[in-house]
Order: C-alpha cells, then sequence, then structure tokens
C-alpha cells in the first residue's frame, strides 16, 4: 500500500507492507509513527511508533495510520550519547521543510513495528 501525504508543504511516499496493513486492521486507535531526525555529533534517523512518537503535529495517511515528523537534537555532544538514548528536545530548526524525508516505509514482522526513511528518492523495497 502507499499513499502521498504532505508535511510542512513537502511531498512524503508512504508505503507500508501488506502485513503491516493487515496489523493495522486490528487496531482500535491509529498508529502513530514518527520520523525522528536527530542532529548532535552527527545525524541520526529513527523511526518511532505509537506512544513512543513524540512529533507536534500527525498527518492522515489512511484511517488507521498517522504520520509525523520531528527534528531534536541534544544540547552537548557526548560520546555517551551513541550508547544509550539521550534526553532530546525540538530542534528549532528555521527552515524544517528543507529536511522533510521523501519516502518512508513500515512493516510489520515478527510481532513488532519496523520503518525507515529516506531523505531523497529511493526505490520501494516493501514487500
Amino acid at each position: 500500500m502507499q499513499k502521498t501525504i504532505e508535511i510542512l508543504g513537502k511531498q512524503v511516499l508512504v508505503e507500508w507492507s501488506a502485513s503491516a496493513d493487515k496489523k493495522l486492521q486490528e487496531l482500535a486507535e491509529p498508529l502513530q509513527v514518527e520520523m525522528e531526525l536527530y542532529f548532535s555529533c552527527l545525524i541520526r534517523k529513527a523511526v518511532r511508533f505509537g506512544g513512543e512518537a513524540q512529533a507536534g503535529e500527525f498527518v492522515t495517511a489512511a484511517p488507521r495510520l498517522k504520520i509525523g515528523f520531528r527534528p531534536v537534537m541534544t544540547k552537548a555532544c557526548n560520546v555517551k550519547d551513541f550508547e544509550v538514548e539521550p534526553p532530546v528536545e525540538d530542534f528549532p530548526i528555521v527552515k524544517p521543510e528543507a529536511f522533510v524525508p521523501k519516502r518512508l516505509t513500515i512493516d510489520f514482522k515478527a510481532g513488532k513495528w519496523q520503518g525507515e526513511f529516506s531523505l531523497k528518492n529511493t526505490s520501494s523495497l516493501v514487500a
């Protein structure tokens, strides 16, 4: 399944597998999915699901699927940041639309949600 949504005026292609779609249909409430772009000593990408998703706004991609984008940063760069999850805060980027991902893929395998996003257009790997 796939749908193009708009976040901050930018088009994002959201694709989800048949197994993810089946699991979505079983949910009583929409699943919130966040694309987190983390700025610190280096840039890290993460996809967060459900209660871990902290984006301020979500866009509906399907009746039970909502997508958000959240750039975050740490106050200081520390090597230990890479050993554990450091506390983060929203990153007030002047032009956040420049960092909105182009594609998000979602799957549900072995009882867990999985996701990946890309800042450039790439071919789909979702089955």
